[in-house]
């Protein structure tokens, strides 16, 4: 088992880590209120304005249970911000898609995120990508 990192670089990289998450969810909830949804709401409306989902594809994005998301995606359905229609390719599967309004409502509120996009409008192309590469790599993900 591999010694936790506990130099001081290391240390200030997670506290700014934890910073820019915290400062990230902070603006987001205020931005779903401006729209009067929850964070919850906002973040499955958000992923459905990308590609219609499974409750449990939803939930699986999200991590969490998908009795928490059938209750999220019931009330976004009562609003008229999304609706359930079958899976073309299971039709016992019914996949969960935004309407015309929660499309709007998805890209009003993704526009009014300005906390991630300011500070990375500071940086260049090559930073931006440096930046998403490390990221990636931090996530045990291959970069691209």
């Amino acid at each position: 088992m591999a010694t936790p990192r506990r130099d001081p670089l290391t240390l200030e990289v997670v506290e700014l880590i934890g910073t820019v998450v915290a400062r990230y969810y902070a603006e987001y909830e205020q931005a779903a209120a401006r729209h009067s949804l929850t964070g919850a709401q906002a973040r499955v409306l958000g992923l459905l304005s990308l590609e219609p989902l499974p409750m449990r594809g939803i939930a699986r994005k999200l991590k969490c249970e998908p009795s928490n998301v059938t209750g999220i995606v019931d009330r976004l359905e009562a609003r008229g911000l999304v609706e359930r229609r079958p899976d073309p390719a299971d039709r016992r599967v019914k996949l969960a898609a935004p309407t015309e309004e929660g499309r709007e409502t998805a890209t009003r509120l993704r526009d009014s995120l300005d906390f991630a996009r300011e500070p990375l409008a500071a940086l260049s192309d090559e930073e931006r990508g440096t930046l998403r590469d490390l990221l990636k790599r931090m996530l045990g993900e291959s970069a691209l």
